[in-house]
């Protein structure tokens, strides 16, 4: 199937891209062991599909998922819209430093993100988290500066409040806010984010539009992950959390199954139903998944089914925290 293409930012800031994009975060870090392998199969099964929104960071790995998504794009530089982001400074052994946005650190995250890639230029750039010891205008200084360079061509903010993204806004065009969304994470629907990015024509990367994996159906004990994975730790698997997570889960598995769907393409279908301005990037290390996810692309959901979702999955309706530590988002 030929994927749809959709327009993230206005005038000088627009980019298009894929309907539908690639998070590459769980290839190497966060989700279980991975297989570069089978990774650089799904990059490229990606881009054979038409799905060339590709989405990794720095703080990946760290640093390896940068060079993995380099390698697999290497003779393909010009079939890809490459999206990474700086600002969650880590050390080469996983030791987090902190959120940093000063402009000197901007400019050497850019020059080392761009070599471990293996690029010239970065298509969209994100401000991986806002760093409150520095006035977003002089990270965004800094950011334009780099566009002028040539080294990036947009940029974007991630997880940023209201009164953020403006102030970003106003020293260079935002072409995107990323930050989550899905049927089990709807805050910004209620917290001026969403109103604000459309009142300045931003586009909207939701990230983990899949809740984490949650929303495939496939995960129903904390047993069903890796030693490793960080969801271990999460507030939304813990408990009574996951107990009353489990039956929002049911109701949304009850409508996928009704339309012949899994949950995991409903829940996608959801996200990318909510605006032409809305790109949804699930991550996956498989290339059955990636199937799976494209194919949501050709859901179509009734005013009906909308409205039962609403109803199974309200705002505010998942219990638990996002994060461990919230500290670093919507600020």
């Amino acid at each position: 199937m030929a994927v749809s293409r959709r327009t993230l930012g206005t005038g000088s800031a627009a980019l298009e891209v894929s309907a539908e994009g690639l998070g590459c975060m769980g290839m190497s870090e966060f989700y279980g062991q991975g297989d570069e392998g089978e990774s650089v199969a799904v990059i490229h099964a990606a881009l054979d599909a038409g799905v060339d929104f590709l989405d990794t960071a720095d703080m990946y790995g760290p640093f390896t998922n940068e060079r993995l998504v380099g390698r697999a794009i290497a003779s393909r530089r010009d079939e890809v819209v490459l999206a990474t982001k700086f600002g969650n400074e880590r050390r080469e052994d996983g030791t987090r430093v902190g959120i940093n946005g000063r402009p000197d650190y901007v400019r050497q995250a850019c020059d080392a993100s761009l070599a471990r890639l293996g690029v010239d230029h970065i298509d969209l750039y994100y401000q991986h988290r806002v760093d409150p010891s520095v006035p977003v205008e002089e990270t965004w200084g800094a950011l334009s500066e780099l566009v002028a360079a040539g080294k990036v061509r947009h940029l974007g903010i991630s997880e940023a409040a209201p009164a953020t993204l403006r102030r970003a806004h106003a020293v260079h065009p935002v072409t995107a806010l990323q930050t989550e969304w899905s049927l089990w994470s709807r805050d910004v629907e209620d917290n001026d984010v969403l109103a604000t990015v459309r009142e300045l024509g931003v586009g909207f990367v939701a990230y983990s539009p899949l809740g984490r994996g949650f929303l495939s159906g496939n995960i129903r004990s904390i047993d069903d992950l890796d030693e490793n994975d960080f969801r271990r730790h999460s507030p939304r698997f813990q408990g009574e959390n996951f107990a009353k997570n489990l039956e929002l889960l049911d109701r949304v598995r009850e409508i996928a199954s009704a339309k012949g769907v899994t949950p995991s393409q409903l829940a996608l279908a959801w996200v990318l139903a909510q605006g032409d301005d809305v790109v949804p990037i699930p991550g996956t290390k498989r290339r059955q998944y990636l199937e799976e996810n494209i194919s949501a692309l050709r859901i179509e959901l009734s005013a009906d089914d909308l409205a039962s979702l609403d109803a199974a999955a309200p705002v505010g309706s998942s219990a638990g925290e996002r994060y461990a530590d919230m500290s670093s988002v919507n600020r």
